[in-house]
């Protein structure tokens, strides 16, 4: 009975959390899974041989702690188009079940052409790879949106993706190979989506766009490839918006500091020297008709003389204002 026990709970967790690693990046694949009609750019999925599987399940149940069962089946007569020609053949279809001692079993299906070259070999490999899914092994590669790449003449990429940090084992990253990167799609955060859309009104539109098209590579918050891009561009608008905050807080000191200058040559201008100093005599000053001094403009009016001195006679003002 011992042999058979499930094993408990948090170990069960343990185990399956290292199932559900990413594969090492160099034993990740691009596959052209369809292409446009000029031939010029191609749709790229990402794949794992059978035998990254096998590692991880012999590296963590060792080879006796696990085994794999297949059914092998063909519908035959059927018709398919390849390239506007119609081909008469058959299907092959594989069934493959997944056992890990105290954890389960799984199965997963497989199929194809069997006019294609290794149509067994390919059928067994996906049967066993969406067996192993389900315990979560290699369930990531699912999560890949469509990443349409260009192709060179012989129908091979130009450039290939560069893997997101989701799609990294713990502790790796990657560079890119050569060429320009490619962005992959994957899993978003409708949450940063909603975050994204809520700058746009404090940014303005021009600097929203230029950096959705910069960060985002993208013309629509709704449209960024993946969460990295996301929180990249979130980042960016985060920082536009306090250099914004920082900007306005500026203008306005500089406008209430302008203001209170132009209040102070507004009080000057209420004041007029007596008739004797127009003559040599000794300075009076006396109120304009209709004008009354503002204590507080004066204030200020002596701020701004000590950061822009004048001549003695222009600071001089009546006794009242000492």
């Amino acid at each position: 009975m011992a042999a058979t026990a499930k094993l408990a709970g948090a170990e069960r967790e343990k185990l399956f959390a290292q199932l559900e690693v990413p594969f090492d990046p160099a034993q990740i694949k691009w596959r052209v899974m369809r292409t446009s009609n000029d031939g010029r750019t191609g749709l790229l999925f990402p794949f794992a041989d059978p035998r990254a599987y096998t590692d991880r399940l012999n590296q963590l149940f060792t080879p006796a702690g696990w085994s794999c069962e297949y059914s092998i089946s063909t519908v035959p007569s059927l018709t398919r188009v390849d390239r506007g020609k119609v081909i008469v053949t058959s299907k092959i279809l594989v069934a493959s079940a997944v056992t890990i001692n105290r954890l389960g079993s799984h199965a997963g299906t497989g199929e194809a052409w069997a006019d294609r070259d290794h149509a067994a070999t390919t059928a067994s490999a996906q049967a066993f790879k969406r067996a192993c899914a389900c315990f979560g092994l290699g369930r990531y590669l699912y999560s890949f949106g469509e990443t349409w790449v260009n192709l060179n003449q012989r129908g091979e990429p130009v450039a290939l993706p560069v893997l997101p940090a989701w799609a990294l084992p713990p502790g790796v990253t990657v560079q890119p190979i050569s060429g320009p990167a490619v962005d992959v799609r994957g899993p978003v955060d409708h949450r940063l989506t909603a975050e994204i859309e809520g700058f746009c009104s404090a940014l303005g539109v021009d600097i929203y766009q230029e950096i959705l098209r910069r960060a985002g590579h993208s013309r629509d918050a709704r449209t960024i490839p993946n969460a990295d891009r996301q929180k990249s561009v979130v980042e960016w608008m985060q920082a536009a918006a306090r250099g914004f905050e920082r900007h306005h807080g500026l203008v306005a000191v500089s406008d209430a500091a302008r203001g209170r200058c132009h209040r102070a040559t507004d009080h000057a201008a209420a004041w007029r020297p007596s008739g004797a100093a127009l003559h040599g005599g000794p300075v009076e000053w006396r109120l304009r008709p209709g004008r009354r001094p503002a204590h507080r403009a004066m204030e200020v009016g002596q701020a701004c003389d000590q950061r822009h001195p004048a001549s003695d006679a222009s600071r001089k003002r009546p006794a009242e204002y000492e």
